[in-house]
């Protein structure tokens, strides 16, 4: 089980530790996104200081209708107790977990000020 938190801003709010292909680690807090149809996405800086290894460039749609290219990368991320290596884009922004990290699991959330968060594998 992996709990969170819904922020004062009523964002739904999970610390994440990630590690790097060297060993070394970082926690993070990561707001959950289900507009978001990849694993994570990680600031640019993040990526240079875990040293993750780049694995390539792609192109989204955003909400407004323009479109962006960015880079992605390999990184572990300590998911409900294991170490879940996943894709994670860089981008300038809140890191955002996306709706490919959650698969397989179930989501409940208690909307309010400081409400629960509550993630379990299905």
């Amino acid at each position: 089980m992996i709990e969170g938190v819904v922020s004062a801003a009523y964002e739904a709010v999970l610390t994440l530790t990630l590690q790097g292909p060297t060993g070394q680690t970082r926690d993070i807090e990561a707001v959950i996104d289900t507009g978001f149809t990849g694993f994570l996405t990680v600031t640019p800086l993040l990526a240079e200081e875990l040293a993750l290894v780049f694995e390539g460039t792609a192109r989204a749609t955003l909400a407004d209708g323009g479109e962006t290219t960015f880079p992605y990368y390999s990184v572990a991320v300590l998911w409900d107790g294991q170490a879940r290596h996943v894709e994670a884009d860089a981008a300038d922004t809140t890191p955002l977990i996306g709706m490919r990290l959650l698969d397989s699991h179930s989501l409940y959330m208690e909307i309010e000020d400081g409400g629960r968060i509550i993630i379990e594998a299905c």
